[in-house]
């Protein structure tokens, strides 16, 4: 299971408190991190490598029905138009709820105003931990409401993206995320409405073909929102 390290900082709020005029806000949130296991997958292994050699020439339904008893979720077969021959896809579909106003106390105090000013300095992530062996390709980050869990809705706005991974490595130094073109917009827009919590979801597909390994192992990330906010 994933779960996201969300970290919003003010710049210039002291000690967790409302600043007295009224005009700065630290909106710093716990600690949440995410992960990447591939045992989420439950891959049987035996079942997977003979789909991986698996001729799909003239019969691409036969990639799809192989990958059911491959894995039980999450997974799909597709015929790869190249080598003619299976592979595995598995998705990553995650999401962490934040809820600004059960989460900040001290936003209670303004609960007549219906919105607050966000000010977003910077989103980026960073791998603490890696041990999977296979790499992990860009995963797209989107804003969404709290209703709303897949990365596939009408409804999750995409603002940016983490760039890929390869296979156990880790980062030295924070990474910034690219953000689209309407991405610092549309997180700066669900954070403003402090009241209404929102979901935050990464979505991408790894994608497993003849000759690769089966995953194995786990990646352990957080991302970090620094922001600042005031009426």
């Amino acid at each position: 299971m994933i779960k996201f390290c969300l970290v919003v900082a003010a710049l210039s709020a002291g000690c967790g408190l409302i600043s007295s005029d009224v005009t700065n806000f630290d909106l710093t949130l716990p600690d949440k991190a995410f992960s990447v296991d591939a045992a989420s997958w439950e891959i049987d292994d035996a079942e997977a490598q003979p789909l991986l050699q698996t001729s799909c020439t003239g019969n691409e339904t036969v990639c799809a029905s192989a990958a059911q008893a491959a894995c039980p979720m999450n997974c799909d077969g597709e015929c790869n138009a190249s080598t003619q021959t299976c592979d595995l896809s598995l998705a990553v579909s995650l999401y962490q709820t934040v809820d600004l106003l059960n989460e900040k106390p001290e936003l209670q105090q303004i609960n007549d105003e219906p919105v607050i000013k966000v000010t977003l300095q910077s989103v980026t992530w960073e791998v603490t931990a890696n041990t999977l062996n296979t790499a992990t390709p860009p995963m797209k980050v989107y804003v969404a409401p709290m209703s709303v869990m897949d990365p596939n809705s009408p409804d999750a706005k995409e603002i940016g993206t983490i760039a890929g991974v390869d296979a156990g490595m880790v980062t030295d130094a924070p990474q910034q995320i690219a953000f689209t073109a309407t991405g610092r917009a549309d997180l700066i827009a669900a954070m403003s409405t402090f009241k209404t919590p929102f979901n935050v979801i990464v979505g991408s597909t790894i994608t497993i073909g003849q000759g690769d390994s089966v995953p194995q192992g786990r990646l352990d990330a957080v991302v970090q929102i620094k922001a600042s906010a005031g009426l």
